[in-house]
């Protein structure tokens, strides 16, 4: 499917989910502020994962945030969550307003250029409930984000600006992937922050 660049709200998924495109909700100087001030103050490191017994550590780098005592467990690692600093708390109450969610921690990327990407995959660890809703917040480059059906394999691909929200509610994860894809079009970074819910 043509990538789907409309700014209405709309569910841009045509069935098994939901997924709503408010795009750009910062206007460009706020965008910008936001993305020095997060890419100078997050504490950021290589993303690292265990699959099939083998150790890998990307180019990416992650930063995990949330509530006190919060951990987050995927691809064979544990992260402990640090706390929200002042930047994140701000975004985490404008994305609860704009999604009519409430977050309770939050998974950054840090992507440095187009060569850095997510390969297909669903948010479904056991802790984030049985159907999650992920929003992606996304300052910096703007990059190319599709969704694959998990029987069909229809994909529906869009372009998420600077500045913009996404957000991937009810059977976006349990029917559909997503990824990244790489690209050698992009030259600047990208931070993406994904809020979510975690039940302990």
């Amino acid at each position: 499917m043509d990538l789907f660049n409309q700014h209405s709200l709309y569910d841009i998924l045509p069935f098994d989910g939901t997924v709503h495109y408010h795009g750009k909700i910062f206007g460009t100087n706020q965008s910008s502020e936001y993305f020095e001030k997060l890419r100078n103050t997050i504490e950021w490191r290589h993303d690292e994962a265990v699959l099939y017994g083998k150790h890998y550590v990307t180019k990416r780098k992650v930063a995990w945030y949330g509530d006190e005592g919060f951990e987050y467990r995927y691809s064979g690692t544990t992260k402990q969550a640090l706390p929200w600093t002042k930047e994140l708390t701000v975004l985490k109450a404008i994305v609860e307003e704009k999604s009519g969610i409430s977050f309770n921690s939050c998974l950054l990327n840090l992507y440095h250029d187009g060569d850095e990407g997510m390969a297909w995959h669903s948010d479904g660890e056991k802790m984030l409930g049985d159907d999650p809703i992920v929003t992606s917040l996304s300052f910096g480059a703007e990059r190319k984000f599709s969704f694959k059906h998990k029987t069909t394999k229809q994909t529906v691909s869009l372009v998420l600006e600077n500045g913009s929200l996404l957000v991937m509610r009810e059977g976006s994860q349990k029917h559909w992937l997503h990824r990244l894809p790489p690209t050698k079009k992009v030259t600047r970074p990208r931070i993406s922050l994904t809020f979510r819910r975690i039940f302990m």
